[in-house]
């Protein structure tokens, strides 16, 4: 499940469960993609994730409905919109909003990567500038994630503030989590006994992996650290420079690949870290930084976008252009168990800010508001 998936899935149980204090119904439409369209009938119901409502794949994929966009935006309100029977509220949650006549549209909008940083994207998120500024047109509320989101929406896409609202994320974890972790896999491909850290995200540009990789070559060969170097996510876009770079480490047998794991094993990993890095240039929010502080690892993040924002006082922050800054980070964190353990204690009570039961009240609230 990717990052969007993630928010629209914990969004719904949320609200759903708000909902009956506050006569809400919520009725789940999903887009199929092209190749699953194709295979099914044009209409099918399905089973709802709660049983008390409806879940739909709509008969338009993605694809075709970006074209409708593009150049006959008066497809849906026209043919499209009697099918919903009447919605208060349209949410789009994933940069767009389809321009219904008798309805309030919400349009969720995580970052602007694809305006503040192209060249961190592919071509299929470089479009996004064009639709997203397109669907503001008749846009009544706009939903994000951080005040750092907020702040670009209304500079790059000049959009009224009053009209933002900041719905921040929370994490796939509790700390209830840490009581249920499973023993590691004998086959997992890494051995526990060995001191490491840590990242976890999708590996691509924009994580700006290659510095991390070459700060930990100067740990390893200027203070010797005993440590190994632990990535885990699915390989993104661009993610070559990634791979060339450990490949040329002098250190590249103490760095560890592993693909996409279940979340229990991710959770294992967070939890017996060293240190948890994350030196992103740029972040909508940067939940992997509250997942590690939720399950007890020491926070090390860059000090740009949303990610001070998160962390708060609760990690070191740094600069992701520095590598120079980065090692000491992690040195301090290494070195200094009394810090290590403020650290771990200020990131848990930072994490217990964020709930998803939070996420759920506030996006609730700003539909309220604008009905």
């Amino acid at each position: 499940m990717s990052g969007v998936g993630f928010y629209i899935k914990n969004l719904i149980h949320g609200i759903s469960k708000l909902g009956h204090k506050n006569h809400t119904i919520i009725v789940k439409s999903y887009q199929p993609g092209l190749k699953k369209w194709l295979k099914s009938v044009l209409w099918t119901k399905k089973q709802s994730i709660l049983e008390e409502n409806n879940q739909y794949y709509l008969p338009l994929p993605v694809r075709f409905s970006n074209l409708l966009l593009d150049y006959y935006p008066q497809f849906f309100p026209k043919y499209w919109e009697p099918i919903l029977e009447a919605p208060d509220i349209v949410h789009g949650t994933n940069y767009t909003v389809f321009p219904y006549k008798n309805c309030r549209k919400v349009m969720t909008i995580y970052d602007l990567t694809f305006l503040k940083y192209p060249d961190y994207i592919d071509s299929v998120v470089k479009q996004y500038g064009r639709r997203v500024k397109k669907c503001l047109q008749w846009t009544d509320l706009v939903l994000t994630i951080s005040e750092s989101s907020k702040r670009d929406i209304v500079e790059y896409l000049n959009f009224d503030p009053e009209r933002v609202v900041v719905t921040p994320l929370a994490s796939r974890y509790t700390e209830q989590t840490l009581e249920t972790l499973p023993k590691p896999p004998v086959d997992l491909g890494y051995d526990f006994r060995k001191p490491y850290l840590l990242f976890v995200s999708t590996l691509e540009p924009r994580k700006n992996i290659t510095t991390l990789i070459a700060a930990f070559n100067r740990l390893k060969e200027q203070y010797k650290i005993d440590h190994e170097l632990v990535l885990i996510g699915q390989k993104g876009w661009r993610y070559e420079p990634i791979f060339k770079a450990i490949a040329s480490s002098p250190y590249h047998h103490h760095i560890h690949h592993l693909n996409y794991l279940p979340d229990e094993l991710v959770a294992l990993f967070y939890s017996q870290a060293e240190a948890f890095i994350y030196p992103s240039h740029y972040e909508g929010f940067g939940l992997p930084v509250l997942e590690a502080m939720t399950l007890g690892a020491p926070v090390i993040t860059s000090n740009t976008s949303s990610l001070p924002e998160v962390a708060g006082e609760a990690a070191i922050l740094i600069d992701p252009n520095e590598v120079e800054d980065l090692t000491q980070g992690i040195l301090k964190v290494i070195s200094d168990s009394q810090l290590r353990t403020d650290l771990i204690q200020k990131g848990k009570h930072r994490a217990k800010l964020f709930s998803w039961e939070r996420t759920a009240q506030e996006t609730l609230a700003a539909y309220q508001k604008i009905l």
